[in-house]
């Protein structure tokens, strides 16, 4: 999504390490497709989790990128989720954006779900201001299959600075895949959701799949706490 800077409210706390370069405020986005399909199942920090050295690697929703700092223009990409290997995360949070001079590379991987409020047609108008960028994979995310884009689940890789497609495959009804290098996973579109799977472990679990699994694993151990204790009071002590 491309948004424009507003002025940033009179609390906003100042950068820590970083005083003399920030980002301006951005309003949040209003159509609440990064809410429902990357933070209410928890892809977010599945995702951080998975990939891990978070001195290092950023995973992060709604990061505004720019070529330096202060940014050129007054509208910037601002992506539903971004990635990026090897950068000073700190320095990209404490400037609330993502100064591709700064960081020496640009991100490597960058998701939009494709918003609401986009003309039908011009979901998939960003990927030029990706491919300038050097952003590695450009994914673009509809849960509405071809509502606002061609495909529901659509990525490029950047090859000698043009995207190139990476296919996207049906392995079954409503489920297709694609495999992301940049991750190490396939990106997947399922029944509507946005799902992370890699071919060694399976799924990354969602917020409701990990309480589900500790429950059952809550409930397993005192299933077998109480048979235990049986087992004493028939034997005796």
């Amino acid at each position: 999504m491309i948004a424009t800077a507003t002025t940033a409210p009179d609390d906003t706390p100042a950068a820590a390490q970083f005083p003399d370069f920030r980002f301006p405020y951005f309003p949040p986005f209003d159509d609440m497709m990064n809410v429902r399909h990357l933070h209410d199942y928890g892809l977010q920090p599945a995702l951080r989790l998975f990939l891990g050295h978070p001195d290092t690697t950023i995973v992060m929703g709604e990061v505004p990128l720019a070529w330096d700092f202060p940014p050129g223009p007054v509208t910037v990409p601002i992506p539903g989720l971004l990635v990026a290997f090897n950068v000073r995360t700190d320095q990209i949070l404490d400037q609330m954006g993502y100064a591709i001079d700064q960081q020496g590379k640009a991100p490597d991987f960058v998701l939009e779900v494709a918003s609401d409020n986009a003309p039908l047609g011009d979901a998939t108008g960003n990927r030029l201001d990706y491919a300038d960028f050097g952003v590695t994979e450009y994914w673009l995310f509809d849960p509405d299959w071809g509502q606002r884009c061609e495909q529901g689940l659509m990525g490029w890789t950047l090859v000698s600075g043009a995207y190139e497609p990476i296919p996207v495959r049906e392995y079954a009804a409503d489920q297709r895949y694609g495999y992301s290098a940049a991750l190490g996973l396939y990106v997947c579109w399922e029944h509507g959701r946005l799902r992370w799977y890699d071919a060694a472990t399976g799924y990354l679990r969602t917020h409701d799949e990990e309480q589900s699994g500790r429950l059952s694993a809550e409930t397993e151990n005192q299933r077998l706490r109480d048979e235990i204790a049986r087992l004493r009071a028939a034997n005796g002590p």
